[in-house]
């Protein structure tokens, strides 16, 4: 039905329901709380590969 693809139009609905469901200030906190985890994430990665590479040497 889709083709496998989202586009810019299907962003926007599930955006609007998203807005509906949660409103507006539990959304920004949603995304920010969702833009803190993925920083997180990458910090412990890039730590992570840090500390496989002191193993090795």
């Amino acid at each position: 039905m889709f083709g496998g693809k989202i586009g810019p139009m299907e962003l926007l609905v599930i955006l609007a329901i998203a807005l509906l469901i949660f409103g507006p200030s539990k959304l920004a906190d949603l995304g920010k709380g969702l833009g803190e985890g993925i920083k997180n994430f990458k910090n412990s990665m890039k730590d992570g590969e840090q500390s496989s590479e002191e193993k090795k040497s």
